[in-house]
């Protein structure tokens, strides 16, 4: 499969006629299968190994017990009937027709590779299915793992998402993380060896102790990478967390509405252009969302930023000055 990648001939994003000022995921869905598309959120039963004690304890500070997961199906129903009842419920709301299986919650490929391999052969064979993506810690894809995700590139639209969060090591350990960002620039460039596997990292923006200098310092390196995708999160409180306990106790302080949405215009602007925005901002299920109360209107924040980016006459990529694009360089390891 071709690299996921888009508008890396086309220079600067459109910034007029009403067109969005970043290059947005689910237009290039658009574009790619002809009609939107829809993710079908799947829980197959993982942990991880901040949780579990293959590293450490409790999981990360931010994570609630259903691992940031879909609540919506029951995690003992098998993988197909999970398919099958996203899919219809989606088609009954929204007309859906196209859909990428997900499986999100905790650690996806955190199992032996036959496990996995039995896992997501189960989406495979719907004509409605037109990808995969599994998300996953940059410190869980041995080689035997990635031969199995390049496996299901050759037959899907596919893509991995390594949970990153911070570029920053003392927030990756406040908030148990239990890895660092040399754990994530070695999966990522071992997966770039890999044909047909986007590269998804998912970043939190608004943690504690986080000067805006730093976040930006994170913008910077997953431009340098190169990486095909980014989620963009805003760090929010749920019910359940060592956050929420942190929340309560008056020791965290939470994004206003307004600081979010400036900081996120500054985030893109350092992105390259032809980096796909999954996604920017982010919100817990409505029954265990404690904060920030804005979130919860995800449409607002998303017109805010839009709004935002138009007042200051700027766009993805407006920053972006890094000459090394690892997407046209040669596999990790090749001699000239």
């Amino acid at each position: 499969m071709e690299r996921i990648l888009q508008r890396s001939e086309q220079g600067p994003l459109p910034t007029s006629g009403g067109k969005k000022r970043y290059n947005s995921f689910s237009d290039h869905l658009k574009e790619r299968f002809g009609c939107k598309v829809y993710r079908v959120t799947l829980d197959a039963g993982f942990t991880c190994p901040n949780r579990d004690g293959g590293l450490t304890y409790g999981g990360c500070t931010f994570c609630d017990e259903r691992g940031s997961g879909p609540r919506a199906y029951d995690a003992a129903l098998a993988i197909r009937e999970q398919l099958r009842q996203g899919m219809e419920a989606m088609h009954r709301r929204y007309k859906a027709q196209k859909f990428i299986a997900y499986f999100q919650a905790y650690t996806n490929t955190y199992a032996p590779p036959e496990v996995l391999d039995k896992l997501y052969s189960q989406v495979v064979g719907h004509e409605e299915i037109v990808g995969l993506s599994v998300g996953t810690r940059p410190d869980c894809v041995p080689e035997p793992v990635l031969d199995v995700l390049e496996k299901y590139a050759e037959r899907l639209y596919f893509w991995v998402e390594y949970g990153l969060q911070s570029a920053h090591y003392k927030t990756l350990k406040t908030i148990n993380r239990a890895h660092g960002l040399a754990h994530f620039i070695d999966a990522v460039l071992r997966t770039r060896r890999r044909k047909g596997i986007g590269i998804c990292t998912h970043v939190i923006l608004g943690f504690p102790g986080e000067t805006r200098e730093e976040m930006m310092e994170t913008a910077k390196i997953m431009a340098a990478l190169g990486l095909d995708g980014i989620k963009i999160h805003l760090l929010h409180v749920l019910k359940g967390t060592a956050m929420a306990k942190q929340y309560q106790r008056g020791e965290l302080r939470v994004l206003e509405r307004e600081e979010y949405v400036d900081l996120v215009c500054e985030f893109l602007e350092y992105l390259p252009p032809q980096m796909l925005i999954h996604r920017l901002t982010g919100e817990g299920p409505r029954d265990i969302h404690i904060a920030p109360d804005w979130a919860l209107d995800k449409a607002k924040v998303l017109a805010r930023i839009d709004q935002e980016l138009e007042r200051r006459n700027t766009f993805q990529g407006a920053k972006y000055g890094f000459s090394v694009d690892l997407n046209q360089a040669p596999p990790l390891g090749a001699r000239p």
